[in-house]
């Protein structure tokens, strides 16, 4: 990023402005609190202590952020080509819908190592396909991919409903759910992982998808800054008519792209179906696709920063849960209240300081050399 003809450092770019600028949402939140008689400091150990402070708080963080880890690179690959993946919502609903399919489908025939690998596989290619229709129709007919990929929520909310409604509907059940996975079909929790190697810890939602997040996120890394295909999609993002000019397809890249965004989407499938319920829900997702728009927007667009972005909300909801049990009269609103001032301070503000750090930046860089001219001209 360049202010005022100057090019920023990456550090500062990358590290400096969005830790300003999350400081100054959490100052703006500690006001809000005040205003409405509660002590942000407490508010704020609580919040920290609730998500943090204790193993089976940290496992829910974890769990949250494994949701947001996916939904945030999907829209940060889908960025980088240019593209404004806000589908997520719709690609997690399609990538359970997957994932249930193969679990009901196989649980009850096949091993473990056959069923979850075929899971986390349909999870993908449901949110891959779900995402490339609106990409073809960007890519051959002009349609907004904002625009279709909002439709696009619509569309797979009411198939969800359909399919549970009067495809998959446990008999007798009258909750709006499929039938249960066969335990073939469910995703070992952490603690189930870690008794194996003889470390006792709490049960939680916490289970191994945790550990495929994080290999998405070094896929995505490696992808796209240490590939080929991943250079070829940055530049059609960057400078669509120049990567023409260079020999790449602009259409491929954005079925690439999107197809890539739709799958990592579709992998929230695996964490909740799979990893969790152990059966396909109506309203598992519950905004996470939109989450991970903010994630990707605070973690500048990179897979290390969405983790570090991804931690930060999963820390707000866990946190936000626990202040709710400790302080009457504290509710969901004021960490919703909280996600909104960081999301605007983080992208709508997030170029507000810029100039400041600017400033700072040359004035540090000037004192050294005035310093030197001195002692050169008093030698």
């Amino acid at each position: 990023m360049s202010t005022g003809g100057q090019e920023l450092p990456r550090w500062l770019d990358l590290v400096v402005l969005p830790a300003f600028n999350l400081l100054m949402a959490l100052l703006v939140s500690g006001l809000v609190v005040l205003m409405i008689g509660l002590d942000p400091l407490q508010v704020m150990a609580l919040l920290v202590r609730g998500a943090l402070g204790s193993r089976i708080g940290l496992s829910y963080t974890l769990y949250y952020a494994t949701t947001f880890v996916f939904t945030g690179l999907a829209v940060a690959v889908a960025f980088h080509a240019g593209l404004f993946n806000i589908g997520g919502e719709g690609q997690a609903m399609l990538g359970g819908i997957g994932t249930a399919l193969v679990a009901l489908a196989l649980g009850d025939q096949w091993p473990v190592w056959i069923v979850l690998p075929a899971m986390v596989i349909a999870a993908a290619l449901f949110g891959m396909a779900w995402a490339a229709v609106p990409a073809a129709l960007q890519a051959w007919r002009g349609s907004h991919v904002v625009i279709t990929t909002i439709m696009f929520n619509f569309i797979a909310s009411a198939l969800l409903a359909y399919l549970l409604v009067d495809v998959l509907k446990e008999p007798g059940n009258m909750m709006v759910e499929s039938r249960a996975f066969a335990p073939s079909a469910r995703l070992p929790g952490m603690h189930e992982a870690l008794a194996g190697i003889g470390i006792d810890w709490p049960a939680s939602p916490l289970n191994l998808s945790v550990l495929l997040a994080l290999a998405s996120a070094v896929a995505v890394y490696l992808l796209l800054w240490h590939s080929q295909a991943g250079y070829a999609i940055r530049a059609v993002g960057h400078a669509p008519e120049a990567a023409h000019y260079g020999g790449m397809r602009p259409r491929a890249q954005i079925m690439v792209s999107m197809a890539l965004s739709g799958a990592l989407a579709g992998l929230v499938g695996v964490n909740e179906i799979a990893g969790v319920h152990g059966r396909l829900l109506l309203e598992y997702v519950v905004g996470a696709g939109f989450a991970g728009i903010a994630v990707s927007l605070i973690g500048r667009n990179h897979p290390a920063g969405i983790v570090l972005a991804a931690l930060l909300f999963g820390a707000l909801y866990q946190g936000g849960s626990e202040l709710a049990f400790e302080i009457p009269g504290f509710s969901r609103d004021m960490v919703f209240t909280l996600q909104g001032l960081i999301v605007l301070f983080s992208g709508a503000l997030s170029q507000v300081a810029a100039p400041a750090l600017v400033r700072l930046w040359r004035a540090t860089r000037r004192a050294p050399r005035a310093g030197a001219a001195q002692g050169t001209a008093d030698g």
